[in-house]
């Protein structure tokens, strides 16, 4: 599980510059979904969704201060249940007093756990930033602390892989790199590969800034995303994420090395995905915390060597919950008896797409809005709705219309689509109002723990 990485910023996923071969090496050895979706644009939030199997809705981690329970059940306690060595690699970010939440445990640090997180309530509105994002102008050649533990975590999944001991266990190892998350700081020949001639720019019509929807407006408000950044910083910032990108793929590769190396690929799948993307500029965002393909749509790859429907793509739309019931699935648990948002994709690794239901739902309930938002993807067409007065809503056709450039929410045109989408949506939210109160008042809950006990409910 990567950090960050939009699917589309990879050559398996049509990009033209960024060079990802081991990613379209996964893709020649099993299944690629061209539709998946994070269940959050956010870490945390995200995270707890590929943990439990469920939306942010119904496990109720909203924001990136927010404890898993202690008690939930996650999909590492199920397979530890079946006699599975469950090992945590890296990132998972999930804060309060449990980090493994069904791990056995942890062979490389998290170092993203170590940051506080600052809590944030709708009822404050959307702060202003003071200046603009520092993320665009530190982007550089060389090695940050983050490198340095992903790093780390490659070493210790070599360590893992090469013990004896996989050849008599079942096991299943996350490895959670940093990579391509910013800081956009990357050795330099990563840099070199795309700066200062290997790289694109964002695409952004004339006027579009001057009508973004009420969502990116906020982000834009809140981060300091309308900087005067120089086209060449931007230029860095762009080649530096790539380069974070081909930086993670030599790792994945080396994995897939090192599992063939040590007879172990036959009996092993690899799952490969990401907890959100990244906007690097387009629709004048950076960062996450939004539905635009850049942010939500993410990388899914599942590969058996010898097994499933090698090198075919799935179109329909699909999301990290239902990667957790694969998981799950693929180990002989009866997923029918656990509380899953998701439905398994084995089916479609063995080349029937025919019972899927082709619905990715993802939300976000945390700081960068001041409302409950949620997307639905289904076919060729995407929903964005914020639950407030006014409602917003947004309407995106994914085939004529990649770049969600032309909003055609109530138009006539998609009436129908409309009003099936939002009716997903509204069916796994319940009443809306309801939710938003409970979130809401969680906020309220946690700021006064905050201040009573001076450090917040993410230790």
């Amino acid at each position: 599980m990567s950090d960050e990485h939009g699917a589309q910023f990879s050559s398996t996923y049509g990009h033209s510059i960024i060079k990802t071969p081991n990613m379209d090496r996964l893709a020649e050895m099993g299944v690629t979904f061209d539709a998946n979706y994070c269940n959050s644009p956010l870490c945390i939030p995200s995270r707890a969704s590929f943990m439990t199997g469920q939306y942010v809705s119904t496990n109720e981690i909203w924001d990136n201060s927010k404890p898993v329970p202690v008690d939930r059940l996650t999909w590492p306690y199920l397979l530890r249940n079946e006699g599975y060595d469950t090992v945590l690699n890296g990132k998972m970010h999930l804060v309060g007093p449990d980090p493994l939440h069904g791990f056995n445990r942890q062979i490389s640090r998290d170092p993203h756990i170590e940051e506080p997180l600052g809590h944030y309530r709708w009822s404050d509105g959307i702060p202003q930033a003071d200046e603009p994002w520092y993320g665009v102008r530190e982007a550089d050649p060389g090695v940050s602390p983050m490198i340095e533990a992903d790093d780390a975590m490659e070493s210790a999944a070599l360590e893992y892989l090469s013990d004896p001991a996989r050849h008599e266990q079942p096991w299943a190892m996350c490895v959670g790199f940093i990579a391509p998350h910013f800081p956009f700081i990357v050795p330099e020949k990563y840099f070199d590969m795309y700066y200062p001639d290997n790289h694109d720019m964002p695409t952004l019509p004339e006027g579009h800034l001057d009508n973004l929807p009420p969502s990116a407006q906020r982000l834009r408000k809140m981060f300091g995303l309308d900087g005067d950044w120089t086209d060449d910083e931007v230029a860095r910032a762009r080649a530096a994420y790539f380069g974070l990108c081909t930086y993670l793929d030599d790792k994945i590769g080396r994995l897939i090395d090192t599992l063939e190396e040590q007879g172990l690929a036959e009996n092993t799948v690899i799952v490969h995905t990401s907890d959100h993307g990244d906007m690097l500029g387009e629709h004048g965002l950076w960062r996450k915390m939004c539905f635009y393909e850049q942010s939500a749509n993410v990388p899914l790859q599942i590969a058996w060597p010898g097994k499933f429907a090698a090198g075919s793509r799935v179109e329909e739309a699909v999301s990290n919950v239902d990667a957790v019931a694969t998981i799950l699935d693929l180990a002989g648990i009866d997923i029918s008896k656990w509380n899953l948002d998701g439905q398994s994709l084995v089916p479609a690794l063995n080349g029937d797409t025919s019972e899927l239901n082709n619905v990715a739902i993802s939300e976000h309930f945390a700081h960068g809005t001041d409302r409950a938002m949620g997307m639905v993807r289904s076919g060729k067409w995407k929903l964005c709705y914020g639950h407030g007065d006014p409602v917003e809503l947004e309407v995106y056709d994914l085939e004529n219309d990649p770049g969600e450039f032309n909003n055609l929410a109530n138009t006539p045109a998609v009436a129908e689509v409309q009003e099936r989408l939002l009716g997903i949506l509204l069916e796994q939210w319940g009443d809306p109002d309801a939710l938003t109160a409970k979130i809401m008042r969680d906020q309220e809950d946690r700021e006064i723990v905050r201040n009573v006990t001076g450090v917040g409910t993410f230790f």
